[in-house]
């Protein structure tokens, strides 16, 4: 699986922006499709992560954005999605796609629990 991230950019603080995340290849619907960001300094920190052929649709997210930011997925169209709402200046990062083939639970927020990852997207939010 090939991931294409996109939709990055400078937004003011309390704004919006939706990310997304292109996949290539097949069987894209057994693969969870998840969200993580890193800021400049920090490592990369688990943003959200959705679910579908083995849990249908279930989603998870770090308690930093949960009630900001919704995680979706397009399967017709290989796609995955992050609109951010709300955005806050620590929301600053760079934000990547990842993929696990299989099942993601609530626990799985560690990078190395996926199996690919795209290139980044970097998001700004001027304060």
């Amino acid at each position: 699986v090939q991931l294409q991230a996109s939709g990055g950019g400078l937004v003011q603080g309390g704004g919006s922006l939706r990310l997304s995340c292109a996949a290539s290849g097949r069987a894209f619907d057994e693969y969870a499709m998840a969200w993580f960001r890193q800021a400049p300094g920090k490592e990369r920190e688990f943003v959200a992560v959705i679910n579908w052929s083995w849990s249908r649709g279930t989603t998870y997210y770090a308690d930093s954005v949960k009630g900001r930011f919704t995680i979706a997925r397009d399967n017709a169209k290989n796609t995955a999605y992050l609109q951010m709402n709300s955005l806050k200046s620590e929301d600053t990062a760079v934000y990547y796609c990842a993929a696990r083939n299989g099942l993601a639970t609530q626990t799985m927020r560690n990078t190395y629990q996926y199996d690919y990852w795209g290139q980044g997207t970097l998001v700004t939010v001027s304060s």
